[in-house]
């Protein structure tokens, strides 16, 4: 392969030709749960999903949100000499408390150095008036907003054995109503969970390709203690994919990716005293280095076989 062909979009680059420079999240942890913990759409929360979310670098969310981010702020300034960053609402479900509670949260989030707010959230919480609040948010104060979508899969029945509790459609619909909006998504898959299939995977880069998403967060599945996943996993009834099969499903989805849209994340990051399982006991940048190294070696990149839009059909028989 050429050294000048781009293997993925790296989030990284998709930043700094968005604001001139590097920038850097800071992650916000708000006091509150998601409708699939509180009994408004499940109670047990999905399978893989701990006590404590996903959250394992925030601070404790006793402190206000413009306490974690001064402090988050003032640590990536001294060590990177960072210059602009983004407020990321990270764990659990940030438009999932009332509508006037989350636009004050947002605004307190807000700093001179601020340049975009990122809200990770369910496809099932997205509504109209919390995007609306947004779009003042951006006008009034300047700032760009991305929603992070949790889907993981396009599989109907694995979205129910994980139990997610929402389907692809709330997804689609949510995809759609942040459209109307200059807003970024960000859409999170998990591309090794046991009930998919290389098809599944392939279909889901494409899904998200037609939407026309921004960015993507790919995610190795990890087995969090103390979750319906870590019970599963301990009775053996489940499988793990190995982590080669992992690098082939990423290299693959990659191909069938638009290849503009940005990649945040190829591997899961979770701490080692939280989980039972991850990466096969193997560094995150290890596997990173496998998924590009095997993209040079078969001499592939992103967005390869991204030749299903636009009547393919149309395109293949008369040369379009």
């Amino acid at each position: 392969m050429e050294k000048d062909i781009r293997l993925y979009y790296k989030y990284s680059d998709y930043l700094k030709n968005k604001y001139g420079e590097k920038v850097y999240k800071l992650p916000i942890n708000l006091d509150l749960t998601c409708p699939n913990r509180d009994g408004c759409v499940g109670t047990n929360g999905c399978i893989f999903c701990s006590e404590i979310g996903t959250g394992f670098e925030s601070l404790s969310n006793t402190l206000n949100v413009k306490d974690q981010i001064k402090k988050n702020m003032a640590y990536i300034e001294k060590k990177y000499n960072a210059n602009k960053f983004i407020a990321y609402f990270q764990n659990f479900t940030n438009t999932y408390l009332p509508v006037d509670d989350f636009e004050k949260a947002v605004i307190d989030s807000i700093d001179d150095n601020i340049v975009e707010v990122a809200i990770s959230t369910r496809p099932d919480c997205i509504n109209n008036k919390y995007l609306e609040v947004l779009d003042n948010i951006k006008s009034k104060y300047r700032v760009n907003i991305t929603i992070e979508l949790g889907l993981q899969s396009v599989n109907y029945s694995t979205l129910d054995k994980i139990n997610r509790g929402h389907s692809l459609a709330e997804f689609i619909d949510a995809v759609l109503r942040i459209k109307k909006y200059d807003f970024d998504i960000c859409t999170h898959m998990i591309l090794n969970l046991p009930y998919d299939t290389i098809r599944d995977v392939i279909e889901g880069a494409k899904i998200l390709s037609v939407l026309g998403i921004n960015q993507v967060k790919l995610h190795s599945l990890y087995i969090a203690r103390n979750t319906r996943l870590a019970e599963l996993y301990a009775n053996n009834r489940i499988d793990v994919f190995t982590k080669e099969d992992y690098v082939n499903k990423v290299v693959k989805f990659l191909e069938y990716t638009d290849s503009n849209i940005a990649v945040q994340r190829l591997v899961s990051r979770a701490p080692k005293e939280e989980t039972i399982f991850c990466n096969w006991n193997t560094s995150w940048w290890k596997i990173k280095d496998d998924i590009e190294n095997k993209m040079i070696q078969d001499e592939t990149y992103q967005g390869r076989l991204c030749t299903y839009k636009n009547g393919s059909a149309l395109t293949k028989k008369f040369n379009l």
